[in-house]
This record gives C-alpha cells, sequence and structure tokens, in this order.
C-alpha cells in the first residue's frame, strides 16, 4: 500500500511539474541559455564574505550599468562608488543599516537632473537609472558577485538620508544603493513566471 501511495505521488509530482513547464520549449544556443540562465539565477544578496571587489570588476559592473536603455541617450544617471568601510558606513543609518555594514562595495544609482528631459518627460531619468541598476545586478551575478538593490527614491526621508551622508550635489537625486561583495549565502532563485499575468490582444 505503501508503495502504491508513493507511485502515485510521483506521478502527481511529475504532472504538477509537466504543467509548470512552457508548452514550447525555444531551441537556444549555449551562449542564449548562458544569457537567460544568468537573468534567471539572479537573487538578492545581503550576506557577503570579508573580502574586497577588485577595482576591474567594479568596472565591468559600472560599464554594464552605462550599457543601459536610456530616453532620447541622455544617460542621466551617476554612479557614486564606495568600496572603504568607513565611507559605506555612512549609509548604515538608514535603511538596513545592519546589511550595509557587512557590504564590501556599495554603489548609489542617482539621478543627474542637469541631464534629465525637460517637461513631462523630465521622470523619464527613474527608468533610465532604474535600468543601469538592473544592468549591473546582472553583471554582477554573472561575474560571480552577489547584489541587492535597496530602494532609496521616491521617499523623501531616504533621499535626503542618503544625500546628507554623502554630502551630493543638490543636482543628484539618489534612486537607490546596490550593496555587493561576493556571497555568503546562496538562496534558491524564485520562480515567478505566471501566465495569468500575461495577455494578448488579437
Amino acid at each position: 500500500m505503501t508503495r502504491i501511495i508513493t507511485l502515485l505521488t510521483l506521478v502527481a509530482l511529475v504532472g504538477i511539474s509537466s504543467c509548470a513547464q512552457p508548452s514550447q520549449q525555444a531551441t537556444l544556443t549555449p551562449e542564449q541559455q548562458a544569457a537567460i540562465d544568468n537573468i534567471m539565477t539572479r537573487t538578492s544578496i545581503r550576506s557577503w564574505e570579508d573580502k574586497a571587489v577588485p577595482a576591474e570588476l567594479v568596472e565591468v559592473l559600472l560599464r554594464a550599468g552605462m550599457a543601459a536603455p536610456t530616453a532620447v541617450n541622455r544617460q542621466p544617471w551617476h554612479f557614486v562608488v564606495l568600496d572603504k568601510r568607513e565611507k559605506i558606513d555612512l549609509l548604515a543609518s538608514g535603511r538596513g543599516g545592519g546589511m550595509v555594514r557587512k557590504a564590501p562595495l556599495a554603489i548609489v544609482v542617482c539621478g543627474d537632473m542637469t541631464l534629465a528631459l525637460e517637461g513631462d518627460a523630465r521622470e523619464f531619468w527613474v527608468q533610465d537609472a532604474s535600468a543601469a541598476t538592473e544592468n549591473i545586478l546582472l553583471a554582477a551575478n554573472a561575474v560571480g558577485l552577489g547584489a541587492v538593490w535597496t530602494g532609496v527614491y521616491p521617499i523623501a526621508d531616504r533621499v535626503n538620508q542618503v544625500r546628507e551622508a554623502l554630502s551630493l550635489n543638490e543636482s543628484l537625486v539618489p534612486l537607490c544603493v546596490i550593496l555587493v561583495g561576493y556571497p555568503h549565502e546562496h538562496p534558491t532563485p524564485k520562480d515567478k513566471w505566471n501566465p495569468d499575468k500575461v495577455s494578448r490582444l488579437n
């Protein structure tokens, strides 16, 4: 009886697994699959080894950030790199202070209002800086680092706190703080695929 129940359980699990898979699998080259795998395996890392991130890798991250799409190619972003303990800890009085104190690297992604579009399009800097942020997160995952996006904008208190802590120019608006390092944890990536959130117009 136990064996039958076990077999039925396995059959049910296989059925559930099959339902969760796409109805049609795309055929990808190894390079294409590697790119998709990098996206699908990215997770938020909040604990790091006590190990500095080499300057060459920091530049890789920043180059990836600056490769992001940007409205009218205005590139209204500015990145503040903090790689010394005393500088990173300037951000520790805010949200997630304990996490900040563990990170060997922080990149503050800002919008440079001197480069923002005018009028109703001014707020496109948020999309541009967000795209740059995601590029940095993906680049970090690709090179074996772990990172987490901690939000700042549009909460005024957080914006002012980061701006004052780093003595930022008034033209720079901090969108977020990315904490980066060699991961001390390896959480399982979340499967966020939900076909119910997709509609197609016929």
